[in-house]
C-alpha cells in the first residue's frame, strides 16, 4: 500500500502550530497568497492591494525569516517563487524552502541556533 503524501496545506498547519508552541515570544503569518485563486473578483482585489504571486507563504518578523512550505515530495518552486526568494536573500532576509513539517522544524531551529545570540534573545 502507497502511503499518502500530507498536502502543503497540512504540513503548513502542523509547521505553524509546533513553532507558536516553541517559541511563543515569536510571532508568524501566513502569506494569503493562494487564496487568489479561489475567487476570480476576490483575486484582482487582492492583486490590486497588493497581492504578489511568488512570495513565500510564512513569515517570522523577529527573524525576517521568510519560509515556502511544500509538500514532503512531488512539489515544485515555481519562477515567481525562486525570483521571490533570491530578491529576499538579496536583500539580507533568510529564507527557508521545506519539503514538510519535519524539514521546515529541522531548518529553523538551525537558522535559530545560528543566528541568535542567547544573552539577548526573545525565545527565553
Amino acid at each position: 500500500m502507497k502511503k499518502e503524501i500530507p498536502s502543503e496545506s497540512f504540513e503548513q498547519i502542523c509547521f505553524v502550530r509546533w513553532f507558536r508552541l516553541q517559541y511563543p515570544k515569536f510571532r508568524i503569518f501566513a502569506i494569503p497568497n493562494g487564496a487568489w485563486c479561489q475567487n476570480v473578483k476576490t483575486a484582482q482585489k487582492l492583486k490590486s492591494e497588493g497581492l504578489s504571486s511568488g512570495v513565500p507563504d510564512l513569515y517570522i518578523p523577529a527573524l525576517k525569516l521568510w519560509i515556502e512550505m511544500k509538500r514532503q515530495k512531488g512539489s515544485k518552486t515555481s519562477e515567481n517563487q525562486r525570483d521571490w526568494m533570491e530578491y529576499l536573500k538579496s536583500i539580507g532576509d533568510g529564507v527557508i524552502l521545506a519539503n514538510g513539517f519535519e524539514d521546515a522544524k529541522r531548518q529553523v531551529k538551525r537558522f535559530i541556533s545560528a543566528s541568535i545570540d542567547p544573552n539577548k534573545s526573545p525565545i527565553h
